[in-house]
């Protein structure tokens, strides 16, 4: 009885590895896509690759920042998706297409949230 029951509980935890992926993709497909195509090797001069990108493969709190505020001609996304959502997406593809990172967690993004939220409330503002 404690295999089939180890075993179910293995089967959830690739189960729910392989939904989150596809979660990620999907979301990916939806919002970044068009842009950076499903290959993730970009438009030359418009729209830079994902596939092998410093900044992809790089420190998460970069990325992160980056895709909550945009950049050049990117749209900001931090009030579009949830930090799951953002997370699925970043991780996504820091695995796809060849890359080989970390995945991004809801903790990582919220951080990110905080640290741009600061950086945006000015500080010691006097009336004049």
């Amino acid at each position: 009885m404690r295999s089939v029951m180890g075993a179910a509980l293995v089967f959830l935890a690739v189960a729910g590895s392989a939904v989150a992926a596809d979660t990620g993709q999907s979301l990916y497909n939806d919002n970044c896509s068009a842009c950076h195509q499903k290959t993730g090797l970009g438009v030359k001069g418009a729209f830079p690759a994902l596939a092998g990108d410093k900044l992809v493969k790089g420190p998460a709190p970069l990325l992160v920042t980056t895709v909550l505020n945009g950049r050049g001609g990117m749209p900001a996304f931090k009030s579009d998706l949830t930090d799951a959502q953002l997370a699925q997406v970043l991780t996504y593809i820091r695995a796809a297409w060849g890359n080989k990172a970390a995945p991004v967690t809801g903790a990582d993004i919220a951080a990110g949230r905080r640290k741009t939220s600061a950086v945006a409330q000015p500080k010691n503002l006097q009336a004049h």
